[in-house]
């Protein structure tokens, strides 16, 4: 089976062109691959081209090739979504698109999400745009019979990324090294609501096993772990895998939205600070494979092995650490004195 990626290189795909290449399919991964040297797995075809650039050149390049399975990995708005399907309508299979659990209904009504809950969220501007993609590609699956299957992650992580509730998403570290240090880190809220975290390789069985399925086709997938945990162990699991005792702040979500609305609005109002638990009896009947194996406790502790073995890797966002820094003291000064 012709597997095509489109993006490939990331956090959560990486894991899956490894798996796909082990399972034997012949992956070819498209990248503009401009910025940075491409690893790709072993196995696998590079295709240097631009998703973005030029239409007529694009599809020349790719009328080239064929393809049974597409995943575009980086469509994150309709226009996307519209490009994507005049290069691929009548020349796939199945065509993937990867959209985000953070479409679910915020507020939820229910904490229990299934593929069922409705998808409205209007804090975050990132999560209605995945909204409007599925709605596009469900319309042309139903018009025009566009063979699409969509995958709503939750927050997946791996080696080199550290999801934590407040963090640096470009320099990871940044958050281990307070915890490592005993600085203060901030938890939104009091750190009771329940969130779910995702080993990538545990996401990759489920969302490789979907490969060629055509019951899969028009359905709508969420491949999370069931280990359900609160924010306050995240963060205290995240302490004992240095070994050291967590000094958390605890900050209402609405006064970090408040003091910084661009970053917290969206990702933490839209969506960190709801409890979440999802129901993955769906993907379990479509690959009955699909199990996470990786604990949190064990996943985190495999990051921060990673990150602790170089220190090439260990680079920091001084501008996150003033910013945390000033948060934490402007709370604290609010707070009533101590008589």
């Amino acid at each position: 089976m012709k597997i095509l990626f489109i993006g490939g290189t990331g956090l959560i795909s990486t894991a899956c062109s490894e798996l796909a290449v082990k399972r034997g399919y012949d992956l070819t991964i498209l990248n503009r691959a401009q910025t940075k040297k491409i690893a790709v797995p072993e196995g696998a075809h590079l295709l240097t081209a631009d998703m973005r650039g030029d239409f007529d050149s694009l599809k020349k390049l790719l009328d080239q090739h064929t393809f049974d399975v597409v995943v575009d990995w980086i469509a994150f708005t309709p226009e996307h979504i519209e490009r994507d399907i005049q290069l691929f309508k009548g020349r796939v299979k199945q065509f993937i698109f990867i959209s985000s659990a953070s479409a679910y209904q915020k507020p939820v009504k229910n904490y229990i999400i299934t593929e069922e809950t409705p998808l409205e969220n209007p804090y975050w501007q990132y999560s209605r745009d995945k909204i409007a993609c599925e709605a596009r590609l469900m319309d042309a699956y139903h018009r025009d019979g566009f063979p699409v299957t969509i995958i709503r992650p939750s927050l997946t992580y791996g080696y080199t990324q550290v999801p934590l509730c407040t963090g640096s998403w470009l320099h990871p570290y940044t958050m281990l090294d307070r915890i490592k240090r005993g600085k203060k880190v901030i938890i939104p809220g009091d750190g009771t609501s329940l969130w779910v975290c995702t080993w990538n390789g545990d996401f990759a069985v489920g969302l490789v096993g979907l490969f060629g399925n055509p019951k899969a086709l028009g359905e709508a997938f969420q491949i999370t772990s069931d280990e359900v945990l609160t924010w306050n162990q995240l963060y205290e699991q995240t302490a004992d895998a240095y070994g050291v005792k967590l000094n958390a702040v605890h900050i209402a979500s609405d006064w970090l939205a408040a003091w910084d609305p661009e970053e917290y609005t969206g990702s933490l109002i839209g969506d960190k600070s709801n409890s979440v638990v999802f129901d993955n009896s769906k993907i379990k009947r479509f690959v009955p494979e699909f199990d996470c194996k990786v604990t949190w406790a064990e996943g985190v502790k495999r990051a921060v092995d990673w990150f602790e073995a170089d220190p090439s890797r260990q680079t920091i966002d001084e501008e996150a650490n003033k910013k945390w820094d000033a948060m934490i003291a402007a709370y604290e000064a609010s707070l009533p004195k101590k008589k």
